[in-house]
């Protein structure tokens, strides 16, 4: 983390690809790829020639609140967003990775505005459309970073809503992720149906969701 805080995120990237021609350039980004619970989450932004948003990077480096000012300056700004998620069914199915590509695409191919060019972090898509995969391209584009704001948003939303339905799992603090807290959980109540079955810390735990827990 230290290092990526290095990192300046700016429009290198987007300068060039219109250098090469492009118009509408699409930062795409997923979040929620290392959860055990829930779906993954693409966004996709174009951005306006030569935008800058002040403090605008990758959303794990921001705070819920600096997201949150952040996602509605992207909004007002943006020429089109668009969000797409992949169940925790069909990421068993397909597994996370080709699920992340699925949302990503689908984000993409519900923009209003069609892009002829993707900056996509870390990840090649299968479109017939101009790509430049940038590791680390939330904390280098900001395109992608709009798109990672966006997602996130729209992601911790989600689990503050699936927080409502299973409470014993504590989804609005950690998200889904594998925090100590969320493991105890799994180990006492057994995971629910939107638990990914097909990751190991949820494998492993000892009851199905329908087994009666102990008064």
């Amino acid at each position: 983390m230290r290092m990526l805080r290095k990192l300046v995120c700016g429009n290198k990237y987007e300068k060039a690809a219109r250098s090469q021609g492009a118009l509408r350039i699409a930062g795409v980004d997923e979040v929620g790829r290392g959860a055990l619970f829930g779906p993954v989450v693409a966004a996709a932004v174009i951005l306006p020639q030569d935008t800058r948003i002040r403090g605008l990077r990758d959303s794990k480096q921001l705070t819920r609140e600096d997201r949150e000012r952040l996602a509605g300056v992207v909004e007002r700004k943006a020429l089109a967003i668009a969000i797409e998620e992949i169940d925790s069914e069909m990421i068993d199915r397909v597994n996370i990775y080709q699920a992340s590509r699925l949302a990503m695409t689908a984000a993409v191919l519900k923009l209003a505005v069609a892009p002829d060019h993707l900056l996509i972090d870390a990840m090649r898509l299968d479109l017939d459309c101009a790509q430049t995969s940038i590791i680390y391209g939330d904390s280098l584009s900001i395109s992608i970073a709009a798109a990672s704001v966006v997602a996130k948003i729209y992601r911790d939303q989600r689990m503050r809503e699936f927080d409502e339905i299973y409470p014993q799992y504590g989804l609005a603090s950690h998200k889904g992720y594998s925090t100590p807290e969320h493991l105890a959980a799994l180990e006492k109540h057994g995971p629910c149906p939107l638990h990914r079955k097909s990751f190991r810390p949820v494998a492993q735990t000892s009851l199905p969701w329908d087994t009666p827990l102990p008064c």
